[in-house]
């Protein structure tokens, strides 16, 4: 068989890269994707540094906006624990009507069996000693009772005294024989504090007045004795 000037030659095979130049491309690659690879991990490790600095400036603004002092002036947040607070458990306080004295094992007292009268306590300030067994009964409606001893300051006394005036189920009275300068009782609940300006008095009345704690919500705190008994 032949081929004429005109048919086509046969085709040229393609010729396979020397090992020198394989070994050069190889190179080339490898250093393509080292680089790559690093240039990935800075920008990983550029990103985690941001993040972490950001995490630890979020914390530190945090922990400085946070305030945890239990005392010492009016931080206008009412909410929270309130520190040295002292509470009983409702169950054992009894809740029967007896006519006459009744012995409280708390010192003032914040539940138990009381008079069948309560004590006005619609921010009612008293200038004498009120009886442990109609200011409990006003406890049972949800009223707070702020009793203030010799310790308290007279300007102390004022400031509570205009306080209680302009928040209902609140009541005021001198007590004698507790032992720190101002208490405020609830049922079940009580604080001592030495000023009027503690930020546990907003706190405790925030919390209290006609609470969570109250055994007969709804009942109120007008309609009784609206004097001290002699």
């Amino acid at each position: 068989m032949s081929f004429g000037p005109g048919d086509p030659p046969y085709a040229t095979p393609p010729q396979q890269p020397s090992d020198g130049a394989r070994s050069t491309r190889n190179r080339a690659i490898a250093i393509g994707l080292s680089a790559a690879v690093v240039a990935g991990l800075a920008v990983f490790g550029t990103y985690m540094v941001l993040e972490t600095s950001g995490a630890k400036e979020n914390r530190s603004s945090g922990s400085a906006g946070r305030d945890d002092k239990p005392s010492g002036g009016d931080s206008g947040d009412t909410g929270g624990a309130i520190a040295g607070l002292k509470s009983w458990d409702a169950a054992e306080l009894g809740r029967a009507h007896p006519t006459g004295d009744v012995d409280y094992p708390m010192t003032p007292p914040v539940g138990g069996d009381h008079n069948p009268s309560w004590l006005n306590c619609d921010g009612d300030v008293y200038e004498k000693a009120v009886p442990n067994v109609n200011a409990v009964h006003s406890l049972e409606h949800g009223a707070v009772w702020v009793t203030y001893s010799t310790k308290a300051a007279d300007a102390d006394v004022a400031k509570l005294a205009e306080r209680v005036r302009s928040t209902p189920f609140t009541l005021m009275s001198p007590y004698a024989e507790q032992e720190g300068a101002i208490t405020l009782s609830a049922w079940g609940k009580q604080v001592t504090v030495d000023r009027a300006d503690d930020r546990r008095v907003d706190q405790f009345l925030a919390q209290y007045v006609q609470g969570p704690q109250t055994p007969e919500p709804g009942a109120p705190c007008t309609g009784g004795l609206e004097t001290v008994p002699q």
